[in-house]
């Protein structure tokens, strides 16, 4: 057996292709569907040991995101899609060191040779799927950013005609020159934008593609014990990875919905002034 560098296709509807990480991206998601029903039925006010649990680490997770955005009010806000990359990211990686993960399958001819196809793939080790929660977690950052700051301030944080425009009125040669500075800025932090994507990919897909092919030649040279560290160093590989990613979408999410600095000290002065009078 061996770890290709690409998902493989293990059936098709139509023309669309389903491949082995992604029936493990839809094991998972059903899972999660069916114990978020089960788990939301059981609520009660006096919570039982697995509400209990599930609140602890539902707080602990807000203590952390509050170090981050700075404020309750932001942390519950951006939750809901950061706390979902969390929790998929996580057990996603989890998941390709269940029994059967990348062992199950079938043997097939291509070109002329007998590979061998397996059911299961751990979805993050598809490069696909871990630019899709890129873009996901970029592209929201931004109309999150747009909806907060408005769609002018939001992209004039990158694209700054305004200050040029009102440096060219002011006639004066130093308010241009530092324009021209700032908008070649933004556009380098536009540029920056799209290395996000490429930053957030490619570190959690190289990541666990290396996990999967380091547990596969343990694996093929030591078949029993021997794996048992390795599987537990993927164990805190898996938490780590899911974290870094939650914590840079969280950064990312609270930077572009904060108002410019100018327009902050702006607001803060108004806001001064409004409850001084």
């Amino acid at each position: 057996m061996n770890v290709t560098l690409f998902a493989e296709p293990v059936a098709r509807i139509g023309n669309f292709t389903i491949t082995n990480a992604l029936v493990n991206a839809f094991v998972l998601m059903v899972g999660i569907v069916i114990f978020g029903l089960i788990f939301r039925s059981r609520i009660k006010e006096v919570p039982g040991r697995l509400q209990a649990g599930m609140e602890a680490l539902l707080e602990t997770l807000f203590g952390y995101f509050d170090q981050v955005t700075g404020s309750r009010e932001k942390t519950l806000k951006f939750f809901p899609l950061i706390g979902s990359l969390f929790f998929f990211i996580l057990l996603s990686n989890w998941m390709g060191l269940l029994p059967g993960t990348g062992s199950i399958g079938l043997w097939q001819i291509h070109g002329g040779e007998t590979v061998f196809i397996p059911f299961f793939r751990p979805a993050n080790s598809d490069l696909n799927l871990t630019i899709a929660m890129a873009l996901v977690t970029v592209i929201s950052s931004h109309v999150l950013g747009m909806i907060t700051l408005g769609f002018f301030v939001h992209w004039n944080k990158f694209f700054q005609f305004g200050g040029i425009w009102k440096a060219i009125r002011s006639l004066s040669p130093m308010n241009i020159m530092v324009s021209l500075v700032e908008f070649v800025v933004g556009l380098i932090e536009f540029v920056s934008e799209i290395a996000k994507v490429l930053s957030l990919s490619l570190r959690l897909f190289g990541n666990i593609f290396a996990g999967e092919v380091l547990m596969t030649v343990i694996s093929s040279i030591f078949a029993y014990a021997m794996p048992l560290p390795f599987m537990a160093l993927e164990l805190i590989v898996g938490v780590v990875q899911a974290t870094v990613f939650a914590m840079l979408s969280l950064v990312y999410l609270s930077i572009l919905t904060q108002p410019p600095h100018g327009d902050e000290e702006s607001h803060e002065k108004a806001a001064h002034a409004a409850s001084q009078a």
